[in-house]
């Protein structure tokens, strides 16, 4: 599975023009949405999170089209002889693709600081990397499963839908108050929600509560099923 996982690492990063255009946008939203009209530092700092785990979750989703890609050209057809378990196969695909969402993070939380002057401990700084890189995974499960049973472009529309429909009702581009009240309550309980609200504890000192660790967990278990499961089912399409 490492073989596996460096080959599709390295088949990632040959795409230069994904890495920047799925980079730059987070950036480019964040430094808008937060230097328009009369911004306190609160707003620079909980919209640099929400931000940086819109872009994450966007990278993470996004390889379900490559996924998809590959599909229809016979790719996994060839996996299928390999040694390789349809777990395995989700798990070395999700672990390469999570190449993708670090340098997202890494750009809206740079520009937070040198534009913004978002001003954190260096321990806060660390965390806040790591908890928005690993709790990604779920959407990464997502994206793959829905590459895996979908054709190119239905995935990217789905994918599509998805991203924001989670960065609106999760309350990653408006505070989440601000959204109808049913809205709001839906809101609570989506992974996106949860996910930026690991990083928004880390900037307030804190760890996550319990129920947003219980929340993402059972998320990443239904998505990363639904991800096995479209492997298993998944035929060559064109």
């Amino acid at each position: 599975m490492f073989r596996y996982i460096v080959l599709e690492i390295r088949r990632t990063l040959r795409d230069a023009f994904f890495l920047v255009f799925g980079t730059g946008m987070p950036v480019m939203m964040y430094l808008l949405f937060t230097n328009i009209g009369e911004i306190d530092g609160s707003w620079s700092t909980s919209s640099m999170v929400g931000m940086a785990a819109y872009g994450a979750l966007g990278s993470a989703m996004s390889i379900g089209t490559g996924v998809a890609s590959d599909r229809s050209l016979g790719w996994l057809d060839q996996l299928r002889v390999t040694p390789l378990s349809p777990a395995r196969a989700v798990v070395g695909r999700a672990v390469s693709g999570s190449v993708t969402v670090l340098p997202t993070i890494l750009a809206v939380l740079l520009s937070g600081r040198l534009v913004n002057g978002v001003r954190l401990d260096a321990w806060q700084w660390i965390v806040l990397v790591l908890l928005l890189w690993i709790g990604a995974l779920p959407f990464t499960m997502l994206g793959l499963g829905n590459g895996y049973r979908l054709t190119p472009q239905g995935t990217g529309v789905v994918n599509m839908t998805c991203l924001m429909g989670f960065a609106v009702a999760g309350g990653l581009w408006f505070p989440r108050e601000a959204l109808p009240g049913w809205l709001g309550t839906i809101g609570g309980y989506t992974p996106a929600n949860r996910f930026a609200e690991l990083g928004w504890a880390t900037t307030e000192g804190h760890a996550p509560g319990a129920g947003t660790v219980a929340v993402l967990c059972g998320w990443l278990l239904c998505f990363g099923a639904y991800a096995v499961v479209s492997y298993r089912r998944s035929t060559r399409t064109v």
